[in-house]
């Protein structure tokens, strides 16, 4: 097969009929779940098409088997197919123990600038949940991939390093040093004294991290996340900050996503900030009736909630987020505790993405599982549904619905894997490579 890439041009993506596309088959499990993943978007690919489209697969090195071959956890040459083929997959990767890099998935999403962590989030039925309706979560979450803390700008206590900081914060900002409680080697003294340690410690012991928000990074995640709703004929866009507290990051990120979605999107929308000046200048009865009559007109609501209320609403209340767009931290949280509500981290898919180039790299969201390594066992469920949203991505519809009324299917009829088993009554407890025939059965 013709070595074809798909490429972009003036923001759409060019994907020819038998595209090349690099693929990671991850650590651990990896060994299990990618053969599985890659019949099932082989089968739905031949079926949605007849044959005309088939997806010419390459596979690049990173992690454990890239460590063991070349001697190198994310070899150059990696990156440099990614970036020369555009979009791609992966299974998980081991985090490399010791000093270099922080985290191959952090690595490669920081590298190629894939500034948004794509994660839908909505339930399967059959799919055992803690909750007792699950079906009500549907959303889908637009992740900051580039700041906030994965910046990973961070000074060990008691390094030179860190000292230094200090030292800086003290000289030219003497207001914000003293908000940190142990800053100098008497106060550290004084508490150790204070809880009866017989080893005082007398050395400056504060861990210094940096959390930085931007203008650019904030604009271009929040203009992506409004951009999918309006595409996807969603109800709202919600960003969830913690700005009450960090007002000049988390509350700027707020702001400039009002900022972003008045000047960008216009008619298309209505905002909450909008709503605060109507109310300023007409009373609350005034804004409450534009807003009806916004929702009436068919506009995209652009509201915000607190981090830690958003992460108690979209259990009490799931019906009220449709995407959801906020920072690095609050949006890992946000994705986990979502993926619990309707079955696990198991199955969750991710993507990370750079709509502006068209780089993508969609990924299983769960860990490697290496004790399970070999055996068949593990449910194959986070690469598969990853494959549907990379084939949404290409455009590839009709293999991707395909894949996803198998999935349906397969756990409807409870022949499932040992995770989904366990949970279920009366199911069949199925191999990873089993659970995908079942799935390409049920296309």
């Amino acid at each position: 097969m013709s070595d074809q890439k798909i490429s972009i041009s003036n923001g759409k993506l060019n994907v020819p009929e038998n595209p090349t596309i690099p693929f990671i088959e991850g650590d651990g499990t990896g060994v299990d779940i990618w053969p599985a993943s890659q019949l099932v978007f082989d089968k739905a690919v031949e079926k949605a098409y007849n044959g005309k489209r088939k997806i010419n697969w390459k596979e690049v090195l990173a992690g454990e088997k890239a460590f063991n071959k070349t001697g190198n956890w994310l070899p150059d040459e990696t990156l440099d197919i990614f970036r020369e083929y555009l979009v791609g997959i992966k299974g998980p990767l081991t985090t490399p123990v010791g000093g270099g890099i922080r985290s191959l998935n952090v690595a490669l999403r920081q590298i190629l600038d894939l500034y948004v962590c794509l994660r839908p989030v909505r339930w399967y039925e059959g799919v055992p949940s803690p909750v007792k309706n699950p079906g009500a979560v549907d959303m889908v979450i637009f992740r900051e991939n580039t700041e906030d803390i994965y910046a990973g700008i961070e000074f060990a206590a008691g390094t030179p390093e860190a000292q230094k900081v200090l030292d800086f914060i003290a000289k030219e900002f003497p207001k914000e040093f003293n908000k940190i409680r142990f800053n100098t080697k008497e106060k550290s003294e004084d508490f150790w004294k204070m809880v009866g340690a017989t080893d005082v410690k007398t050395d400056v012991n504060v861990g210094i991290g940096i959390k930085p928000v931007s203008l650019s990074g904030s604009t271009r995640l929040i203009h992506s996340a409004i951009a999918y709703a309006i595409k996807h004929n969603q109800k709202s866009v919600t960003l969830v900050h913690k700005g009450n507290i960090m007002k000049f990051t988390e509350g700027a990120f707020r702001d400039w996503g009002y900022a972003v979605a008045e000047q960008y999107f216009g008619d298309k929308v209505y905002t909450w900030n909008k709503w605060e000046k109507t109310k300023k200048e007409k009373g609350e009865a005034a804004a409450n009736e534009e807003q009806k009559a916004a929702i009436a007109a068919g506009k995209i609501i652009i509201k915000d909630s607190i981090a830690d209320i958003t992460l108690q609403q979209v259990l009490t209340r799931p019906e009220d987020f449709d995407v959801i767009a906020t920072l690095n931290l609050n949006g890992d949280y946000l994705s986990d505790a979502l993926a619990a509500q309707v079955g696990g981290i198991g199955i969750a898919p991710g993507a990370n993405i750079n709509y502006i180039t068209g780089h993508a790299i969609f990924e299983a969201t769960h860990g490697t599982a290496p004790k399970y390594a070999g055996q068949d066992k593990v449910n194959p469920g986070s690469v598969i549904l990853s494959g549907v949203m990379m084939l949404e991505y290409m455009g590839w519809q009709e293999a991707a619905d395909l894949i996803s009324r198998g999935l349906e299917k397969a756990i409807a009829s409870k022949r499932v894997t040992y995770d989904f088993h366990r949970q279920m009554e009366g199911a069949t407890m199925l191999k990873c490579s089993e659970f995908a025939q079942e799935i390409v059965k049920n296309m």
